[in-house]
């Protein structure tokens, strides 16, 4: 077998290629640690401190704080001064602390590790074609995507995107029936039921982790006009009674999407409207290219959205970025949908799309 001469310094820039991966998994580890502990919101606003100034505002260990702080100044999420000082800055802040009124928030995203287990279960899809569900992928997955998804839904939904939408205000505040299909943890539903008190809203998924958590929601917000179902969307009513139906960031997860959108079509009154949001993407593999996070959404896709796509052996798989405009609007207009129009309302991950019987 003939050598094939390697360019020492083409191999160079591929091992650090290779590497700055692993160095991502281990700095994604520390904001995972970081957030647990609440360390951002401790940095949060209170300038350059020392390891022992965080050691006596958080009752941590200084040595473990001081290591932890230095390698989050080398992943230059903190900025480091003289005198073993470290720094979140306002724009750090917005990313890593601020939960409740930052879009940008991301520190949610890193709820640690895939269990073990869960990526054995990975390993043998790949033998046998049969992902996990999101019931199967566990409390973890449930927590995680409620977390990553939160900032955009908590502070947009009820300001900014209902009101983009013909009507649906109106009738919310009059007094509605409303359901959210994949409703996970209650975010929309827990907004929108704070925001509507004359409304009723319905949240169904799958998922007992996630309707446990959206219980929790209900309880600790004091909110009687919420209920929860643990169904999928195939379960809801056979006629129409909806006045309003939300699903986010879910199509693209089910098993089965045709048969939910028509049963959503069955479910939603004549006047009704149905807002899905889902993942920004585009109909082939070299125009996504252009998507700096496009690896990230793979992994996204192998490890929760295309597995749970998959779950059932006539799956149809379409993953993270499978359900594109195109896809979006041909498979509503089969399904009996008359009218689909396309917001961009600069979420940076997702494109809503406004759909009327």
């Amino acid at each position: 077998m003939t050598q094939t001469a390697i360019d020492p310094d083409e191999l160079k820039r591929y091992s650090f290629s290779v590497w700055s991966y692993k160095q991502g998994e281990m700095v994604s580890l520390m904001v995972h640690i970081g957030d647990r502990l609440d360390l951002y919101k401790a940095l949060d606003g209170a300038g350059p401190v020392t390891a022992a100034e965080l050691a006596d505002r958080t009752g941590l260990k200084e040595r473990w704080l001081l290591e932890w702080l230095r390698g989050q100044a080398a992943a230059r999420l903190l900025d480091y001064h003289d005198g073993d000082r470290f720094e979140l800055t306002a724009v750090g802040a917005a990313v890593l602390a601020d939960e409740d009124d930052s879009l940008a928030f991301a520190a949610g995203a890193f709820s640690g590790a895939t269990p073990p287990d869960t990526v054995d279960k990975l390993i043998e899809a790949f033998k046998t074609g049969i992902g996990l569900s999101y019931e199967e992928l566990g409390p973890n997955a449930a927590h995680r995507t409620e977390r990553m998804l939160g900032p955009w839904v908590r502070q947009a939904l009820v300001p900014q995107i209902l009101p983009a939408l013909d009507g649906v205000v109106e009738k919310l505040e009059q007094g509605a029936l409303v359901a959210d299909v994949g409703c996970g943890g209650g975010v929309a539903l827990s907004a929108m039921a704070q925001a509507f008190p004359n409304s009723e809203f319905h949240g169904y998924d799958p998922s007992s982790h996630a309707i446990l958590n959206c219980e929790q929601k209900t309880q600790d917000l004091g909110l009687d006009n919420m209920k929860t179902f643990v169904a999928g969307g195939q379960d809801l009513p056979k006629e129409p009674t909806y006045d309003f139906l939300i699903t986010f960031d879910c199509v693209h997860d089910m098993t089965h999407p045709a048969e939910v959108i028509s049963a959503i079509h069955r479910a939603l009154k004549p006047d009704g409207t149905w807002l899905i949001k889902d993942i920004r993407s585009r109909p082939t593999f070299k125009e996504n290219m252009r998507n700096p996070m496009l690896a990230m959404f793979y992994g996204f896709s192998v490890s929760a959205c295309m597995s749970s796509a998959l779950s059932e052996p006539d799956g149809a798989g379409l993953g993270t970025l499978g359900f594109n405009p195109e896809v979006a609007e041909t498979m509503v207009t089969a399904a009996g949908f008359t009218r689909f129009h396309q917001h961009d309302f600069d979420d940076p991950s997702n494109l809503y799309y406004e759909v009327r019987p």
